[in-house]
């Protein structure tokens, strides 16, 4: 890693103690999770990636490795709150909160949750871009800095079969997934993940309009992509779990001041 990303705004260690607090118990580390969670559906909400009852973020219970929480089928990401979340098991159950569980949700991030142990967090909405532009059947380009976290760090799911209800569909994009923050579902839209909630709505955020600013350029003429040996030292300082975490805390900071009920 080059000198630069060592120091993104602040001192690492002191990002790292942060991003990792110590909770006294699982309870406050499984509320933790919950206000991320709410936070980050009402800032897709904000953000216009909300269409009908499409859409998911889930996030990995701290105790029970084979639980996840998730929002319920029918509310809406911009009125979503922390005792409005689901938790559910690797089997479909609902093993609290009220509500419906979405079909789709349940196949692709059980999963995704269940091949990979590194994964607390994923996302996935029906945003307008990211559909745009996985109809094209192609990954992003190095255009821009910020597409640079995505660079060789993405993957694409190149056939659609419908809307995932299959779990042979659920496994066959978590294998596509891989090690990568990101798959591109083609003819669908975007999905992205991380280490914490914080982290994977960070990125599918980054990723959404990555994906603007690459139609905009090619619509407007032929964009040229940055060489690869920059597009890879730019992702090690942008691209980073760490970058991914500290650049959602200014969204929760601001959704939580604003629409604190979300917490409730």
């Amino acid at each position: 890693m080059n000198q630069n990303a060592n120091n993104i705004i602040m001192n690492r260690d002191a990002v790292d103690d942060m991003a990792s607090s110590a909770f006294e118990d699982v309870g406050a580390e499984r509320l933790k999770r919950k206000q991320r969670l709410a936070a980050s559906l009402r800032i897709f909400g904000r953000f216009g990636f909300d269409e009908g009852v499409a859409g998911h973020i889930t996030v990995r219970d701290p105790e029970h490795g084979d639980h996840f929480w998730v929002n319920p089928m029918g509310r809406s990401f911009k009125q979503m709150r922390v005792s409005d979340l689901l938790c559910v098991d690797h089997a479909g159950n609902v093993v609290e909160g009220e509500g419906l569980l979405n079909g789709a949700a349940f196949t692709i991030h059980s999963r995704i949750h269940m091949a990979h142990p590194r994964v607390t967090a994923a996302a996935h909405a029906h945003s307008l871009y990211g559909k745009a532009f996985a109809s094209l059947g192609r990954k992003l380009a190095p255009l821009t800095q910020d597409a640079c976290a995505f660079y060789e760090d993405h993957a694409l799911l190149d056939a659609f079969t419908g809307v995932v209800l299959d779990p042979a569909e659920g496994e066959k994009l978590a294998t596509t997934l891989g090690d990568n923050k990101a798959v591109i579902l083609q003819n669908h839209g975007l999905l992205t993940v991380g280490e914490s909630v914080d982290e994977a709505a960070w990125w599918f955020v980054t990723m959404e309009r990555s994906c603007q600013a690459q139609l905009l350029a090619e619509a407007a003429g032929t964009p040229k992509p940055i060489p690869h040996e920059y597009a890879v030292q730019t992702r090690e300082t942008v691209g980073s779990t760490l970058a991914g975490w500290f650049s959602f805390q200014p969204l929760y900071d601001v959704i939580v001041a604003e629409q604190p009920d979300l917490l409730d």
